[in-house]
């Protein structure tokens, strides 16, 4: 059975041979790997998703730390090496006249994609990824005061912008779909620690008809729905399953329910995460790391899990603790 096999067990809510798992890694903790083990090689291999494509658009390198990325959003990457922070405003008037979205098809996305199918063989369970791929990209053009405030001042432009990322996004997943791919992960972070940014009422107006229509395009083509959203948005989950949503990421512990929800939804919603990156990763003990790991590779073991870290392992997590979760997901295979 290849782990193609056991992650399709796992979203079809059938009880897996063993919990799989799924790791990735900020550059930091990933240089911190890469000092320990000599490659990371030998930390990758062991996950059960192929990710293609590329979350985060390749950028144009500006200098001064700072890239610009195919919408003409500039990025300062100073502090955060793997994102950055968002600087000036691509659209400062609710309008797009005069804006052009790039081509969807980008030969950096895609011109490898085939390479990186062939090599696997079909061990692993191929995802695509579209990073940014609603409200997130709609900010970052406009700035996330002004999108607020165009939920409320400016429906009708806010509906227009929503539309046409959704328009790209689309053309997007219709080239990915013409490989032999399994799924696609969409990536849209729509709450804080304490519930949704721009609150319920506002998500079902302006976004789930767009993420509709997205999701829509995947279901068509007979392919499973994975979503990465952080913070508090479980009160989001009936709809997400209701739009053809297969799999929830990252599944923050810190403000989830983790044991109920998993025990709610399984055969309904696969979630992938749960193992605390806001304080037992970085600030626990190896042993703190392990016993977590131990209760919910235990919790999993009846299917609708993939075990994972939260969120990418940043850099203020210790060696030893990542030692410890691998450990302990491999130990069960």
């Amino acid at each position: 059975m290849t782990k193609r096999d056991v992650i399709r067990m796992v979203l079809e809510g059938r009880t897996p041979p063993y919990v799989p798992w799924q790791f990735g890694f900020t550059q930091e903790a990933a240089e911190k790997l890469k000092a320990h083990y000599g490659s990371l090689e030998p930390v990758l291999a062991g996950n059960h998703l192929l990710g293609l494509g590329s979350g985060i658009f390749p950028s144009v390198d500006l200098g001064n730390g700072c890239v610009r990325d195919p919408f003409g959003v500039v990025w300062d990457r100073t502090q955060d090496k793997d994102i950055g922070m968002v600087k000036g405003q691509v659209l400062p008037e609710p309008s797009l006249a005069g804006y052009a979205f790039p081509e969807p098809a980008n030969p950096k996305i895609f011109g490898k994609m085939q390479d990186a199918i062939d090599r696997d063989e079909g061990e692993r369970f191929r995802v695509f990824s579209v990073g940014f791929s609603l409200f997130e990209r709609a900010w970052t053009l406009r700035g996330m005061e002004p999108l607020m405030m165009d939920f409320i001042e400016n429906p009708d432009f806010a509906h227009q912008l929503l539309g046409a990322i959704a328009d790209f996004q689309i053309a997007q997943i219709r080239k990915a779909l013409t490989y032999d791919i399994d799924a696609v992960y969409f990536g849209d972070d729509w709450g804080s620690q304490r519930g949704l940014i721009m609150g319920p009422d506002l998500w079902r107006e302006f976004i789930r008809p767009e993420l509709a229509r997205m999701f829509r395009v995947v279901k068509e083509a007979g392919k499973a729905v994975s979503l990465h959203s952080c913070g508090d948005v479980d009160e989001l989950f009936d709809d997400l399953i209701d739009l053809g949503l297969n799999a929830f990421n990252p599944f923050q512990p810190e403000v989830m329910d983790v044991d109920l929800l998993m025990k709610r939804y399984r055969g309904r919603l696969t979630f992938q995460g749960g193992l605390s990156t806001q304080r037992i990763l970085p600030y626990g003990t190896p042993d703190d790391v392990r016993r977590e790991s131990r209760r919910l590779l235990a919790l999993g073991r009846a299917g609708s899990y993939i075990f994972a870290p939260a969120h990418a392992v940043e850099g203020d997590v210790p060696v030893e603790n990542m030692i410890a979760f691998m450990e302990e997901a491999q130990a069960q295979a």
